[in-house]
C-alpha cells in the first residue's frame, strides 16, 4: 500500500455493492475477493435498491444520523430494540428508546427482498 492514499470514502448499502459486483460479474471474472463478497450479499435478506437509498436519506434527515449508522441499519435490517441497540452500542451520541421504536416503524414500511 505503499504511495496509495485514500481520497475519499462513503458507505454504500450492500445491496448498491451487490448489484455493482453483479453487473462487473457479466463482463468480466470476479477475483478471490469479490466472489466471496457476493455470495456474502446473496445469503442475506435486503431491502431493495431504491428502498435502501430512501431509508438511509430518511434516517439522515428525520433522526440526523450519520451516513455509516443509517447504511449499518439498511444492511442489517433490525427486526427488535435488542438488535438496533447493538447498532448503536458504539455511537458516541446516545439515541434513546422512543426514537428507536420510530426507527422500527419506518424500517417496517418497506418489505424486506429475500
Amino acid at each position: 500500500m505503499i504511495g496509495k492514499n485514500i481520497i475519499e470514502s462513503e458507505p454504500i448499502p450492500g445491496v448498491e455493492v451487490k448489484e455493482i459486483l453483479e453487473e462487473f460479474s457479466e463482463d468480466n471474472e470476479l477475483n478471490y475477493e469479490q466472489n466471496i463478497t457476493l455470495n456474502h450479499l446473496a445469503r442475506f435478506k435486503r431491502y431493495s435498491l431504491e428502498d435502501s437509498q430512501e431509508i438511509i436519506a430518511k434516517l439522515q434527515e428525520e433522526f440526523n444520523l450519520r451516513p455509516k449508522v443509517a447504511v449499518h441499519i439498511v444492511d442489517l435490517v433490525p427486526e427488535d430494540l435488542a438488535d438496533l441497540r447493538l447498532i448503536f452500542a458504539k455511537e458516541p451520541s446516545k439515541i434513546d428508546n422512543e426514537e428507536m421504536k420510530k426507527i422500527l416503524e419506518l424500517l417496517e414500511q418497506y418489505d424486506v427482498v429475500e
